[in-house]
């Protein structure tokens, strides 16, 4: 695992149960402000011990989930994060002013 990714896993572990992040806010977090991209790489390389790097709490700027494709992960996510009590609009977005953690 190289530094940049073990630092946005960091900064992942520390997001509450109920809580989201931003791609963008989690790098500027790990100190690595405008490297929201290299965010979501890491996301997609998330170690064996998956369980303590709570990805599914990782979302858009637009507090929405980003498609990742055909795997079922969006559905997994949106699941995973209702069950912690995240409020999805019905457009499909996370008022991230009331969901979003700072840190």
């Amino acid at each position: 695992m190289n530094a940049q990714h073990a630092a946005f896993y960091a900064v992942i572990r520390t997001i509450p149960e109920g809580w989201v992040m931003s791609y963008g806010a989690v790098a500027k977090a790990a100190g690595l402000p405008r490297h929201a991209r290299h965010v979501g790489v890491a996301l997609k390389q998330v170690p064996d011990d998956a369980a303590s790097v709570p990805w599914w709490r990782v979302v858009n700027g637009e507090g929405r989930i980003s498609p990742r494709g055909l795997d079922g992960s969006d559905d997994l996510q949106r699941v995973l994060l209702e069950a912690e009590g995240v409020q999805f609009a019905d457009n499909g977005r996370i008022d991230l002013r009331r969901f979003g953690w700072g840190g």
